[in-house]
C-alpha cells in the first residue's frame, strides 16, 4: 500500500511538471512579409522629425558596388498603438520607444518565428539618434543576417542537386533547382537563372593560396584574377569581348567570415567592353589553409532597366551556404 502511495504522488508531479511546461510554452505565429522591408514602430511624431530622419539614415543605406543607388531596406511605418496581430508578424522589426535609460536590444522571435526584433530606447530625440548612429552597423547586420537566413530557407525548398560542384571542388552549397549549369571546365562551375529582363548568375573555382600576396594591393590582386577568369570563360557577343571588371568606379572591398573562414569580398560593376551589357558583382575569396587554397564565389547580375539589390542579395545568399568539406 505504501509503495502503491509513492508511485501515486510520483506519477501526479509528473504530470504537473508536464502541464507546467506546456503552459510556459509560448505559442508564436510565422512570421511573414517582404524580404528587406522593415516594419518600423514609431510615433508619428518622431517619425516626421529629426528621429525619422536618423532611422531612414540608417535602413536605407545603399547596397555597394550597384550601378544605380538602391536602399539596403524598404521601410514600412507603424505607429505603436497599432502595433498588434499581422502588424507584428514581420521578420524584422525596429521599435523606437522614449525611456530613461540609452540603449539598444535584440530580441529572437518576439512576436512571430524567424524575427529580429532591435529596440532603441532613448530620453530625448538627441539621445535616440545618439543611438542609432552609433549602432549602425549592428542594426543593418543583424536585418541582413536574418533576410539571408529567410531566403536561405526558400532555397531549401527546392534545392539544385543535380550537379559536381561538390565532387570537383570539395565544396556544398546550396542553389535552387531553377539555376541551371552554364559551364563545367575542370574545377570551374558557372551556373545562371533566366530573369524577365536578363540573367543572374554565379561562379565557383578555386585558386592557390599564394595567388594572393596579403602584403600588397589586395583589391586589385582579386580584380586580376577575376578579369582573367572572365576573358578565359564568360565570353562577350564580340569577338574578343569578354566579362571584365568596370574601370570607372572603385570596387569596394570588405573582410567577413563565411563557413568560420577569413574572406575577402569585393563589391562592384562589370561589363563587355563594346557593349551595353553590365551590371552588378559581389566576389568572395574564402581562405582554405587546410587545401591550400581560395575558393572563389562570385554573384553576378545582368537585369537592364530593373532594380537589382534583390537580385544581388539572393546571389549572397546562396553564396554565403558555402561548406567546405
Amino acid at each position: 500500500m505504501k509503495k502503491l502511495a509513492v508511485l501515486i504522488v510520483l506519477v501526479c508531479t509528473i504530470l504537473s511538471c508536464n502541464e507546467g511546461t506546456k503552459q510556459n510554452q509560448r505559442m508564436v505565429p510565422k512570421s511573414s512579409g517582404n524580404l528587406y522591408n522593415v516594419s518600423v514602430v514609431v510615433d508619428n511624431e518622431l517619425w516626421n522629425g529629426n528621429v525619422g530622419d536618423a532611422i531612414r539614415d540608417v535602413l536605407t543605406t545603399v547596397v555597394p558596388g550597384l550601378p544605380q543607388p538602391e536602399p539596403m531596406f524598404d521601410i514600412n511605418q507603424i505607429p505603436p498603438q497599432v502595433f498588434s496581430g499581422f502588424a507584428a508578424k514581420n521578420r524584422i522589426v525596429l521599435k523606437i520607444e522614449k525611456s530613461d535609460k540609452s540603449e539598444i536590444k535584440i530580441a529572437t522571435d518576439a512576436y512571430a518565428q524567424p524575427q529580429k526584433v532591435i529596440v532603441v530606447s532613448g530620453p530625448n530625440d538627441t539621445k535616440l539618434i545618439e543611438v542609432l548612429k552609433n549602432n549602425k552597423d549592428k542594426i543593418l547586420d543583424t536585418f541582413k543576417n536574418q533576410e539571408i537566413e529567410a531566403r536561405q530557407a526558400l532555397t531549401n525548398n527546392s534545392l539544385h542537386t543535380n550537379n559536381n560542384i561538390e565532387k570537383k571542388l570539395g565544396i556544398s552549397i546550396k542553389f535552387p533547382s531553377i539555376y541551371r549549369i552554364a559551364k563545367e571546365d575542370g574545377d570551374f562551375f558557372w551556373v545562371r537563372k533566366n530573369l524577365t529582363t536578363g540573367t543572374n548568375n554565379f561562379m565557383v573555382y578555386q585558386v592557390p593560396l599564394d595567388a594572393i600576396d596579403k602584403e600588397g594591393d589586395i583589391t586589385q590582386q582579386i580584380i586580376t584574377i577575376r578579369d582573367s577568369v572572365g576573358k578565359k570563360y564568360i565570353p562577350g557577343p564580340i569577338d574578343g569581348s569578354y566579362m571584365k571588371t568596370e574601370e570607372a568606379y572603385t570596387p569596394f572591398l570588405f573582410t567577413t567570415i563565411i563557413d568560420n573562414k577569413p574572406t575577402y569580398e569585393v563589391r562592384s560593376t562589370w561589363d563587355i567592353e563594346g557593349t551595353y551589357n553590365a551590371g552588378p558583382f559581389v566576389n568572395y575569396m574564402v581562405e582554405d589553409k587546410i587545401n591550400n587554397r581560395y575558393v572563389v564565389l562570385e554573384g553576378f547580375t545582368f537585369a537592364p532597366s530593373v532594380n537589382k539589390r534583390d537580385y544581388i542579395l539572393e546571389l549572397e545568399s546562396i553564396i554565403k551556404s558555402l561548406k567546405i568539406n
